[in-house]
């Protein structure tokens, strides 16, 4: 995640010791003071789902008898906490069909964990909500790509943007901290800015925008995917609402995720709109935070108890919780797939390691580039930048 609110206004917000190791400095509550050795970690916890997205990356569906029960599940987050993951979301499927859901977020929230819950909102009412936030849930992210019409015809269903606005509202009632996903493509980029409108009058303050990821279902979406000219207008209209926002004094948070090509964009932005020195602190956050997190600081956990470098990946497994711990399938013997993704400047496409940006970046999605070319790092088919970096050169230029 590339924090757009933290780069550009300094908004303190949890996430800045997990991101940026700067949590000392930052007034908000952390995650995490420093950056843990150990990743978040992504549980998706059913295969079930009560809607049928397009883009799902999980392919979810029904549930499925491999799913862990209560008890495999908090050995499971027993595992984790031992080996210090400092977050674990709870996805799908929709989350939300288990009935012991609450029940898992307050073991998780008892070893230690930040529980924070992914879901399509649609079967979250008051008392979902208050049950949750009573157990520690931290925050719900609720995914929401764009108005009515559209929303309802990405989720596969008449009335989803209803229900998942609904599921905002009653997260918002009880004081749990919520905020929307949107994934955008050319079927919704339209409604982006509508949608940012619509979160600042509902007072929701926190929006995180999503790049396609080519996983799941979101694979067959590739010809619906954005030009690089309209993913860079996207990105910098991200930039331009959330300064215009603070300026009024609305903290929303924002957030660009699933493309560090965005990196690029946000520091000649803020080269540009806010001077050299600020610039600066963008680049050195940047720094810190490295690039495409795969196989390194995220990992994800399938219902079947497979692992994944990320939670797009589903077709790549590197072990399995049922047969060895998390920490000796993720540090102590791990594939070689996530050494070679722990170490992109051996590893990544010659025309990333020149690129200016690679720090920042590291080559961007795996996932997309093995969708498209077959190989996890030839260049991100994504990269909505030139191949070369001028220093200081213009890099909206195609």
């Amino acid at each position: 995640m590339i924090s757009v609110s933290k780069l550009l206004t300094d908004l303190d917000a949890p996430g800045d010791g997990l991101r940026y190791d700067d949590g000392h400095e930052s007034d908000a509550e952390q995650i995490s003071q420093d950056r843990p050795d150990a990743p978040v970690v992504v549980w998706n916890l059913t295969a079930g789902c009560n809607l049928t997205c397009e883009h799902c990356y999980a392919d979810a569906d029904e549930p499925s008898p491999e799913e862990f029960d209560t008890d495999e599940g908090k050995a499971l987050i027993d595992d984790l906490a031992a080996f210090g993951v400092p977050v674990l979301l709870f996805s799908g499927g929709e989350p939300l069909v288990r009935d012991d859901l609450e029940e898992l977020v307050a073991y998780a929230t008892d070893q230690g964990l930040r529980a924070v819950l992914s879901t399509n909102g649609t079967l979250l009412d008051e008392d979902r909500a208050a049950a949750l936030k009573e157990a520690g849930l931290a925050y719900a992210g609720v995914s929401v790509d764009g108005l009515p019409e559209t929303h309802d015809a990405i989720r596969g269903e008449e009335g989803a943007f209803d229900g998942a606005m609904a599921g905002i509202e009653a997260c918002q009632a009880v004081g749990l901290d919520t905020g929307i996903r949107f994934t955008v493509t050319e079927r919704n980029v339209d409604d982006l800015e509508e949608l940012l409108d619509i979160a600042e009058l509902r007072g929701i303050d926190r929006v995180c925008v999503y790049h396609l990821s080519y996983g799941g279902r979101g694979e067959a979406l590739q010809s619906i995917d954005l030009s690089p000219v309209d993913r860079r207008e996207v990105v910098r209209r991200v930039f331009d609402v959330t300064l215009d926002a603070h300026e009024r004094g609305f903290d929303v948070e924002t957030l660009l995720v699933g493309n560090y090509a965005d990196a690029g964009l946000i520091i000649d932005y803020a080269e540009t709109e806010l001077g050299a020195e600020h610039a600066d602190r963008v680049r050195q956050h940047l720094a810190t935070n490295g690039g495409d997190p795969t196989g390194d600081r995220v990992a994800d956990i399938d219902h079947r108890g497979r692992v994944h470098p990320n939670q797009f990946w589903q077709s790549k497994t590197v072990g399995n919780v049922r047969e060895q711990s998390f920490e000796e399938i993720w540090r102590d013997d791990p594939d070689p797939l996530l050494e070679r993704l722990r170490d992109r400047e051996a590893y990544a496409a010659e025309r990333c390691r020149e690129c200016e940006i690679f720090e920042y970046c590291g080559g961007g999605s795996p996932v997309r580039s093995a969708a498209v070319h077959g190989d996890p790092f030839a260049p991100d088919p994504q990269c909505h930048l030139p191949t070369r970096l001028r220093t200081g050169g213009d890099v909206s230029a195609d």
